[in-house]
């Protein structure tokens, strides 16, 4: 139910918002030439790219489970005998020394399986060379791709989509004039063994995964494609399927692998792959569509965004994308933000796989960096989204993947640390392998465990599932105890307890070459933020789960150890504990501000000095990144409280990149024809970091209270925004125009105390001034350090605009409005 409230001050908002952002389509007016033109759909176990040809149709496909390799372990056997070497040449500053004995003790050539693809359907239209009136589209309110154009007069129209429902791919082909579809239907796939031949009515696909780095390939695969038609004839011939003269022609076609789960694979990809084609079968296509439009929609629909229309949002996709910069488009802004929702719900759901760095989504064998799951900053980005924008079911395939390589790594952590607990480095696949990867230069970081394990916690704060919170617990005390073993006195920093070996992931002081620097260090900024999360996080769980205070004092005791965030010369926060950053340095790894996001341990007004010093390391290292790292700093200067510089941020990620092979003729292209984000190459976590770093423009809820309108740029001086959720289980609606907020309405779904920060002053029923410290627990503000001070630094102080701070007691079930107020 609403409250009532007394209005202090009406602004209407009639006619203020009455155009919503157009139709949330990608549209384009010539078929994809290239796989980052074709539009994708998913239902998170099946991914498929449609290129929309009308001589042929490609539909590229993928499963999600269709990986190179097979069970396999990575941890070098005698690691743990050359620890203290590596250790004892870290704290004598001989850092290239300890690298290269890292590379010959810890590394196995095992750098992880690849992420492959299924291969491709292909649908040939013979006659229609001539098309005319084309038009392709993706209606991510629907997931439905459609394309369609006129050969002859006779309008060809076709619909695809994969049902979340009844797990197929359908295509749904039909024409203006009855008896006019005539086509071919056939397959290619680059796997091994592959075969296409015909069994009975179904046109089949086998093939098999490839072996890699020394591991042997088991997974199988089986694709199944079968035709329902009105009208005209079917007739299989050999590796192809032929229709002629049907009136309505609707494809299914069904995927699976041998698969089991990350210990094995002897399922039986052909039964699974009849099992859901059969089932499909029985439903009209009418209704199936309908069940795979009501289950996306049941998520998609939590979260509407409207900052505005222009006529630049009525041209097609990829020239709204060209001009963005020099137009005015706000509405591709709130497309993009949306489209990051829609991948995420297309390729993570309960039950599957998490979203890997394509998503599900991949042409190749051997995908850039294997499409594994890059865990020192990739992986955690793509789920960034999944609580704030109202997803929080698309998490769940990553708790169970942390759960499963909680498993694994701790054979890693006795293996090659001697330590209690699990690890995890830079880099996991669907086996859960937990080893370090690739070379000591890019892969000596045991933080990857830790930092998913703040994706349990994070969950809580959100939901408030005290059952969820007891079942993830041992995963969470795990990643704990790990680094309560693992860490080090250092020699030279009396009192100090650092990890040894890690780095500053992908970085090191000297730069980024493997041949001449090194990345070895000991209690980098970023590993001491994470480990304060970490132990943190599994105090205050232990703390409400009743668990022993003695280990609860443990946590402490080690918490009291790690070393302080500190400001270095150039008034940066430190990357490492020595002052040597360098100032003119644009790596795109901006670690060491973890601590400003996504963790919360950095703030404007428990810790201004810090703050500023994150803004200053921003700063220098500049706006032009790679994809990903773009997206980051959207997050990053929405944190900081800055909505214009975000938006300058979203502004070099909206930069076009035709295809990977012009990249030379557009430097700085971050985002593809089918709005796909550019490393470049493609990797889907910049999409997903984007969606992320819009809500919190809008929206935050870390640092003691829900705090509205954060970041807002001038770019969005009118807008509404209605199902971001807030920590503490709070969903929020939003109106604002003349870049202020007019009207909020906020529903508590757990009741308890709410803080509202807000620009301007608010009246509502229940509202009064902000007193004390917030007492509602999943608002709780960490406990850091006092930082340490560089002697050669004159401190700054941030500029930051007066705020205003109200509580509320709410109770579960109940909304709650608040209005602008003119009394100040």
């Amino acid at each position: 139910m609403r409250k009532g409230i007394v209005l202090a001050f009406c602004m209407s908002l009639v006619g203020c918002l009455t155009l919503w952002a157009g139709d949330l389509k990608l549209w384009y007016t010539k078929p994809a030439q290239t796989w980052v033109e074709a539009l994708p759909l998913g239902n998170s176990r099946l991914g498929a790219m449609v290129y929309g040809g009308t001589i042929r149709e490609e539909i590229q496909l993928n499963e999600e489970t269709m990986w190179g390799g097979s069970p396999y372990r990575n941890e070098k056997e005698g690691a743990l005998d050359s620890l203290p070497a590596i250790r004892k040449l870290i704290f004598e500053g001989k850092t290239m020394e300890a690298q290269q004995l890292i590379q010959r003790s810890f590394y196995t050539g095992k750098n992880g399986m690849p992420y492959q693809t299924i291969g491709s359907l292909f649908i040939d239209f013979p006659g229609h060379e001539q098309a005319e009136n084309y038009r392709r589209e993706l209606d991510i309110e629907r997931a439905v791709a459609t394309t369609s154009y006129v050969v002859d007069g006779v309008e060809y129209r076709r619909e695809v989509f994969t049902s979340f429902i009844d797990q197929v791919l359908v295509v749904r082909l039909t024409s203006s004039v009855p008896g006019k579809l005539n086509l071919t239907v056939g397959y290619d796939s680059p796997l091994s063994g592959k075969k296409v031949f015909a069994r009975g009515a179904k046109l089949v696909m086998t093939g098999n995964a490839t072996a890699h780095e020394g591991v042997p390939g088991i997974i199988r695969m089986e694709t199944q494609a079968q035709a329902v038609l009105k009208g005209g004839k079917r007739r299989m011939q050999g590796d192809r399927m032929s229709i002629q003269g049907a009136d309505v022609v609707t494809l299914y076609v069904s995927v699976a692998t041998n698969f089991v789960d990350y210990t094995r694979a002897d399922g039986h990809a052909g039964r699974k792959a009849s099992k859901y084609l059969s089932e499909a079968l029985k439903t009209a296509y009418g209704q199936a569509l309908d069940n795979h439009v009501s289950y996306y929609r049941n998520q998609f629909d939590r979260v509407s965004l409207d900052l505005g229309e222009t006529e630049q949002s009525r041209w097609e996709t990829v020239k709204r994308i060209e001009a963005f910069n020099s137009g005015d488009d706000p509405a591709l802004a709130a497309l993009m933000f949306q489209y990051g929702r829609y991948l995420l719900i297309s390729s993570s759901q309960p039950g599957g796989q998490p979203a890997n760095l394509q998503g599900v989504w991949n042409d190749k064998l051997l995908a850039p960096w294997d499409g594994k799951y890059t865990i020192n900053i990739n992986t955690e980005m793509n789920y960034w989204p999944a609580e704030v924008t109202n997803l929080s079911e698309t998490h769940f395939p990553l708790f169970e993947m942390v759960r499963e390589i909680a498993v694994t790594g701790r054979e890693t952590a006795v293996k090659m640390y001697g330590c209690n607990g699990w690890v995890a480095h830079h880099n996991t696949d669907i086996w859960r392998a937990t080893g370090p990867v690739d070379n000591a230069f890019y892969g000596t970081w045991p933080m990857g465990g830790g930092w998913l394990t703040t994706h349990l916690w994070q969950h809580y704060l959100y939901t408030g599932d005290r059952d969820f919170l007891e079942e993830v617990y041992p995963v969470m005390k795990g990643a704990a105890d790990f680094y309560i073993d693992y860490l080090t006195e250092h020699p030279h920093y009396p009192g100090w307890k650092v990890t040894a070996p890690s780095m500053s992931p992908e970085h090191g002081p000297q730069g980024e070459n493997t041949q001449k620097a090194s990345t070895i260090v000991a209690g980098c900024t970023m590993d001491n933020q994470i480990i304060f999360d970490v132990l943190g996080n599994a105090l205050q769980a232990s703390a409400i789960l009743a668990k022993p205070v003695a280990y609860q004092d443990s946590l402490k005791q080690t918490m009291a150890a790690l070393p302080p965030m500190q400001i270095g010369r150039h008034n940066q926060l430190q990357e490492w504990l020595e002052d040597l950053d360098n100032p003119r340095d644009q790596h795109r790894h901006i670690s060491h501000v973890y601590g400003l996001f996504p963790s919360n341990q950095i703030s404007p007004y428990t810790h201004p000095l810090l703050f500023q010093a994150a803004k200053n390391t921003l700063l220098q290292r500049g706006d032009e990144a790679t994809g990903w790292s773009i997206g980051w700093k959207i997050n990053l200067w929405a944190r900081l409280l800055d909505g214009n510089h975000a938006y300058k941020m979203i502004g070099n990620l909206l930069k076009l990149l035709p295809s990977d092979s012009v990249q030379e003729d557009y430097p700085q292209g971050r985002t593809y024809p089918n709005l796909f984000d550019a490393h470049p190459p493609f990797q889907i976590d910049g999409n997903f970091g984007y969606t992320a770093g819009v809500a919190e423009m809008l929206l935050q809820s870390h640092d003691g209270a829900l705090h509205l309108l954060p970041a807002l740029p001038d770019a969005w001086p009118k807008g509404h925004v209605k199902g971001l959720v807030a920590r503490g289980g709070f969903e929020v609606e939003m109106k604002w125009q003349a870049g202020q907020l007019s009207t909020a309405l906020i529903t508590s779904r757990l009741g308890g105390h709410l803080r509202i920060r807000s620009y301007v002053p608010l009246e509502g029923e229940g509202l009064k001034p902000a007193a004390g410290e917030n007492p509602n627990p999943f608002y709780a503000v960490p406990a850091i350090k006092q930082p340490l001070l560089s002697q050669e630094l004159e401190p700054q102080y941030p500029t930051l605009s007066r705020i205003y701070e109200y509580d509320l007691m709410t109770e579960s079930g109940h909304s709650y409005e608040l209005h602008y107020s003119m009394k100040r």
